[in-house]
């Protein structure tokens, strides 16, 4: 229906414009209609204001910074992750800064060190930018936002702080058989430090960690080292000596000391045993020269002739006289027995008494 109404309304149309231009000759154009004008203003407006939108939105990465330009020169800068606004170009302009850990290496480094000998070492260096507007901006002006040009700014500052840092080490500290001598931490921080104030100066990063990837040594070192190494061994191995012959020495006379402790202490306990046993025996004697004196006087006898005669013993003594009388005698009450001869044989298997009676 519309279509119909459409095709005859330009039919007439054309046949009014035709008309027209008949009666009128050469005629102008044909009026436009206002609608549909209106329709395609707005349209364009809307897709002029889509495209000033889109280049308006700035998008801020997790891991990164944006750092906003205007005709070239940092204005603001944006950290949190998300979406933000800025003028199109080419009045504003929105540069990216990776704010991850980035490394580099020094390449190999031959440098000295305080005891004037010659090492060969390789770094690595951990950097990044910080999550700081003021460094972010310093980081953009210094090196145009360009991290290649920043790690080759550092390997050189890298190159020259080994020469000054292994100048306060020696290689000792550096290399050496005793795990506790070994400084390599210390000269790793060191050497951080000093490259970390540098850099952060100049291009507003910070260097996280600093490591050594190779520490070798040239010919020359590596025999001076060899020959200290062997001179530390055999000075342990001296003081080694030394401390076994001293503690060896000490374990000697603690034991010849306590061993002179245990014999002075066995003598007394002997001399006390000794003086207890006469004491004892005094007492028993005493009793026994109470029951009975007679058989008393015979038993410290015996016990005198057991003393002093043995199995080469030949004694010509007087039989009348004390201990032998018992050896005549006998017992209290057995009477003497005599030899034919006047002879007295004593009765033991192992000694003999001659003698005679006056």
């Amino acid at each position: 229906m519309s279509l119909l109404h459409t095709h005859g309304d330009a039919h007439s149309h054309h046949h009014h414009d035709h008309g027209a231009g008949s009666s009128g000759g050469a005629g102008g154009l044909a009026p436009v209609n206002p609608r549909r004008f209106a329709l395609r203003v707005a349209f364009a407006l809307f897709c002029v204001i889509v495209a000033l939108i889109v280049a308006s939105v700035v998008q801020v990465r997790e891991g990164e910074a944006t750092v906003v330009t205007r005709f070239g020169d940092p204005v603001r800068v944006l950290l949190r992750p998300g979406l933000a606004w800025r003028l199109p170009a080419p009045i504003e302009a929105a540069v990216p800064v990776d704010l991850r850990l980035h490394t580099t290496s020094s390449g190999l480094q031959d440098v000295g060190t305080r005891d004037g000998l010659r090492i060969i070492v390789q770094a690595y260096v951990a950097w990044r930018v910080p999550a700081n507007a003021n460094d972010i901006g310093r980081f953009v002006r210094a090196v145009r936002n360009e991290p290649d040009e920043a790690a080759r700014q550092i390997r050189s500052l890298v190159g020259s702080a080994l020469q000054t840092t292994s100048a306060g080490f020696d290689l000792a500290s550096l290399v050496n058989t005793d795990p506790s001598q070994v400084r390599i931490g210390a000269f790793e921080e060191a050497l951080r430090r000093q490259v970390d104030a540098q850099v952060y100066a100049a291009y507003g990063v910070h260097v996280v960690q600093v490591g050594l990837e190779r520490l070798t040594l040239p010919a020359v070192t590596l025999a001076a080292t060899v020959d200290r190494m062997r001179a530390e061994r055999e000075t342990v191995a001296a003081q080694r000596t030394a401390e076994g012959l001293r503690e060896a020495a000490q374990i000697r006379s603690d034991a010849d000391r306590d061993a002179r402790v245990l014999i002075a202490d066995a003598n007394v306990k002997a001399a006390d045993i000794e003086a207890q046993s006469r004491k004892d025996a005094a007492a028993i004697y005493g009793k026994s020269y109470a029951a009975d004196p007679q058989l008393y006087t015979m038993l410290r006898s015996l016990d005198t002739l057991g003393t002093v005669v043995n199995s080469n013993t030949n004694l010509i003594l007087r039989t009348d006289a004390a201990p032998f009388r018992a050896l005549v005698q006998g017992p209290p009450g057995l009477g003497a027995a005599t030899a034919p001869s006047g002879q007295v044989v004593a009765p033991t298997t192992t000694s003999h008494a001659r003698g005679h009676t006056p």
